[in-house]
């Protein structure tokens, strides 16, 4: 199981922040990118972005989203490993799916918790990663939705070859629901304490 870190959570100094974060023992970076429309929290631009990463972790961008197609033209020259975008957008998910790999970046599309397995079902085949939602999208530090743990098995169970991400209230009580997951989105838990000390207990929650 791999860790996707996110920010999010962090408010002060966050430059010096990041650049320690991105220094912990972590697989990816995960970008929270949102335009204040598909959801209503309203996150960096671009040219702040920028600023704040130092790429030395490979990057998980995760768009939440409506003008999906400018902010892939914008995340692509950060050379990222992954892109995501949201089912729930009312556009060509095919369509979208295709701009992005002609850039040689992965694909990840994202479901809300109100969204089931089985409306993205004719995309899995075109897909990188799946991120299961496992809170509502827009804030960090919520509660995790246990019925996530569902939708991750029958993902599983589907056996594509997409990687299982989940997102959302994951913590040190709450990562052992998720263990069919492939790569866990953890923010809060980490940036609220020592990161180097957090991220250890979960490792040690996750291996034992």
């Amino acid at each position: 199981m791999q860790i996707s870190a996110s920010f999010l959570s962090i408010n002060d100094n966050i430059k010096e922040n990041v650049n320690l974060l991105t220094s912990c023992d972590i697989d990816y970076l995960h970008l929270d990118i949102m335009d204040g429309e598909f959801v209503n929290n309203k996150t960096w631009e671009i040219s702040e972005i920028k600023e704040l990463i130092n790429y030395s972790r490979p990057l998980d961008v995760h768009l939440m989203v409506n003008d999906v197609y400018k902010y892939i033209d914008e995340y692509k020259d950060l050379n990222p490993t992954y892109i995501t975008f949201h089912y729930e957008i009312n556009l060509d998910i095919l369509d979208i799916i295709q701009y992005i790999k002609k850039f040689n970046i992965k694909v990840g599309l994202s479901i809300k918790p109100s969204t089931k397995v089985e409306e993205i079902t004719p995309y899995l085949n075109y897909l990188d990663l799946v991120l299961v939602m496992s809170v509502e999208p827009g804030l960090g530090g919520q509660q995790f939705i246990k019925e996530s743990v569902n939708k991750i098995k029958k993902l599983k169970e589907l056996k594509g070859n997409y990687l299982i991400s989940v997102d959302g209230g994951i913590n040190i009580d709450t990562v052992n629901l998720v263990k069919d997951a492939d790569i866990i989105v953890v923010g809060s838990y980490i940036t609220n304490g020592n990161y180097n000390q957090q991220i250890k207990n979960m490792k040690e929650k996750i291996y034992g």
